[in-house]
């Protein structure tokens, strides 16, 4: 997905797959989830530190993120269609990501050399990084994580939860949670104002509480930054994550599906998939080879 999308996606999507744990009721799949408010507070919690906790894990790997997206007509039928593929590591606490393939073909290997060549200055850059800037970034990761989390104390007063029966995923047995904006719901932050304008289904796996896939809809014209980005009813996005190393939920695949339009003049009616395939532990400690390989020290 590039970059220009994720305003609308990114601080939703967080907030709801931290939210969608917290309808896993203890008790068994013919039950009818009800909690008090109480209850549904101290869901939130725990759910946002296994999200947490989740994000802690995948900085010890790497993995490959291919996106396909393609671009639609006005009769939903595909124009052109786009490819990249991008190796994912975290070097000093934040991702780094290796572009090595386009169009379904590796790079050259002179792009392969300059994208390795950017990748080693980054990991120098934090490597030689002083102790007061690195204590700057990482406070504003942890106000951005903060930011977080007084954002999903938000959503159990957003949404109206109903439980709606199970269902096997891939062998594991998840219950099913439908979430419909709640009538006179008036949000606290701002950040949380386009909330109504979503609806979503969450698949929770029985066994780990964890959210392991989402359908959210656009059910309203969603406004983003002054009408830069204005995103029509329709769009959607499912998200799938999968259980990795008996440790850790980590994404499997994104779809979305986009109608907008960027500033008011350029349209925006694109699809596309997201793959997330081959993690791996990876240490911070490794280089970079010219020719894209990593290379791990002895």
């Amino acid at each position: 997905m590039k970059p220009r999308l994720w305003p609308l996606l990114l601080v939703f999507l967080f907030s709801v797959s931290v939210l969608s744990q917290e309808n896993a009721s203890p008790a068994g799949p013919a039950a009818t989830a009800q909690f008090s408010q109480d209850q549904i507070r101290d869901l939130i919690r725990s759910a946002a530190d296994k999200d947490i906790e989740n994000d802690r894990k995948q900085r010890n790997y790497t993995y490959i993120q291919r996106a396909d997206e393609h671009k639609l007509d006005a009769k939903g039928q595909v124009k052109s269609t786009e490819s990249r593929a991008y190796e994912i590591m975290v070097f000093y606490e934040e991702p780094v990501r290796k572009l090595i393939a386009r169009d379904n073909k590796p790079l050259s290997d002179s792009d392969s050399r300059k994208e390795a060549e950017k990748v080693q200055k980054i990991i120098e850059k934090r490597k030689n990084e002083n102790e007061g800037d690195r204590k700057k970034r990482l406070e504003r990761q942890e106000k951005d994580r903060e930011d977080g989390r007084k954002f999903v104390k938000e959503i159990a007063d957003a949404y109206t939860f109903r439980y709606s029966g199970t269902e096997n995923l891939d062998g594991r047995e998840t219950l099913i949670i439908d979430a419909e904006p709640r009538p006179g719901y008036e949000p606290q932050m701002k950040e949380a104002k386009f909330l109504p304008k979503f609806r979503f289904r969450a698949w929770i796996d029985q066994a780990e509480k964890q959210w392991v896939k989402l359908d959210i809809q656009c059910i309203d014209t969603v406004s983003v930054g002054l009408f830069l980005l204005r995103v029509h009813k329709g769009s959607s996005i499912q998200i799938e994550q999968v259980r990795v190393n008996d440790e850790v939920w980590l994404p499997k695949h994104v779809s979305l599906k986009l109608d907008a339009r960027l500033a008011l003049l350029k349209g925006l009616n694109i699809s596309e998939d997201v793959i997330y395939s081959e993690y791996r532990k990876f240490r911070t400690d490794t280089r970079i080879l010219p020719a894209g390989e990593v290379q791990e020290p002895r």
